[in-house]
């Protein structure tokens, strides 16, 4: 019994993953290119900006627009000058930020 009850766990948990990957969606450059001409998203490098003004001295490694449950984000990872990777999102509509927190 206790084995059943760690897998149904477990599908619970595969299941809750693929539901939240479902719900985000990697927009790529054109598409970007197009919410910014209509005025839906501000600029990456003005949100960029923004970003880092929250961690002096970091450096870009990676960014990405997705959205998720029809909100644009721009997830920005940062490399701090101490060595430590953060994740920062950022609502790429109005600036307003979502998430600041150590990448794993």
């Amino acid at each position: 019994m206790t084995v059943s009850l760690r897998m149904g766990g477990c599908v619970v948990v595969l299941l809750c993953a693929v539901c939240s990957l479902a719900l985000a969606r990697d927009l790529g450059q054109d598409e970007a290119l197009r919410l910014r001409e209509q005025g839906l998203i501000q600029p990456m490098e003005q949100l960029l900006q923004k970003a880092l003004e929250r961690h002096p001295g970091a450096k870009l490694l990676e960014v990405e627009l997705e959205e998720h449950d029809d909100v644009y984000v721009y997830e920005f990872e940062l490399l701090t000058p101490g060595g430590v990777v953060r994740e920062i999102k950022l609502n790429a509509s109005n600036g307003q930020l979502l998430k600041d927190e150590v990448d794993d």
